[in-house]
């Protein structure tokens, strides 16, 4: 029964890591960019939910909202300013990783600069209570988590098969090119999936926040890191692909601390990634893509 409450405990962590992974494999499928300031929006929506329930004590439900509005916002901003230019004018990729990570450096010392270094304390958002099934306890954070990650992945697959602004996403993951053609604004389709991917993020770090009760400017750096080893795992630019990535990552993580040692899971998670890359380099769910030169 242990067991099978560690696997469930990884479920709700790998719940936070994939809703973060679906906006990694999100930006990448779309203008084929690792955008490593993708974890600092975690942080981004951490200390809005922050500033605005305990500083201003807002309701709940308005201080969730404006936290997804603040990292959408967040999003689209970094794209407008940092990366535009650069995909516009089809800049080297190793450009556009410098940005990205560029960025991150400045989101973090900015708000180290604004909050300070020293971790904040959350109180818990969401009631808990522990949920017995049979033999097995469980806590409500977990099945919390894992409802919402579903559902968000539910509603993206939606958005991307069913809506008119996924088909435009589709065709330019496909061949920007050809989009523009077709009469597609791909500048609007970029801007608009750093805004979807970034809104993502910001319901991923209020799963954190109520999860883990604590903030700090570096939170973003292994919780983002994790996330793209889940994104490559379960096949980057795959919506399915980076829910399956997170799952295992977050089942991995809890199994190794639980019965191998809290300091290796780490190593476990990115031993992971290279097996991974040396037997199917596409991931478990991506496309096998060749280029011809």
């Amino acid at each position: 029964m242990e067991f099978i409450e560690q696997v469930l405990n990884g479920l709700g962590q790998g719940s936070i890591f994939a809703l973060v992974a679906l906006g990694y494999s999100m930006v990448y499928g779309i203008v084929q960019l690792i955008n490593f300031a993708h974890g600092d929006i975690i942080m981004v929506g951490g200390y809005t939910a922050f500033v605005t329930f305990i500083t201003f004590g807002m309701p709940l439900w308005l201080a969730i909202t404006i936290s997804v509005l603040a990292c959408a916002a967040a999003g689209l901003i970094i794209e407008r300013v940092a990366y535009h230019r650069l995909i516009v004018h089809n800049a080297a990729r190793i450009s556009l990783l410098i940005t990205a990570l560029g960025v991150s450096i400045f989101l973090q010392n900015l708000f180290m600069l604004i909050f300070g270094a020293e971790p904040k304390h959350i109180p818990t958002l969401f009631p808990m209570e522990t949920i017995k099934l049979g033999n097995t306890e469980l806590s409500s954070n977990t099945i919390l988590n894992i409802g919402v990650s579903v559902i968000m992945m539910i509603g993206l697959q939606l958005l991307v098969n069913k809506t008119k602004i996924g088909k435009a996403m589709q065709a330019s993951s496909e061949d920007a090119g050809a989009a523009k053609l077709m009469g597609i604004n791909t500048n609007k389709v970029v801007a608009f999936t750093f805004m979807v991917g970034s809104a993502l993020a910001a319901v991923g770090a209020i799963l954190y926040c109520n999860t883990y009760s604590q903030i700090k400017p570096s939170m973003g750096n292994f919780l983002g890191l994790k996330a793209f080893v889940a994104a490559v795992l379960g096949g980057i630019g795959s919506i399915p692909g980076a829910m399956l990535g997170g799952y295992i990552i977050g089942i991995a993580d809890s199994l190794t601390k639980a019965y191998v040692s809290s300091t290796l899971n780490d190593a476990v998670v990115f031993g992971i990634l290279i097996l991974m890359l040396s037997v199917k380099p596409s991931g478990l769910m991506g496309d096998d893509r060749r280029e011809k030169v």
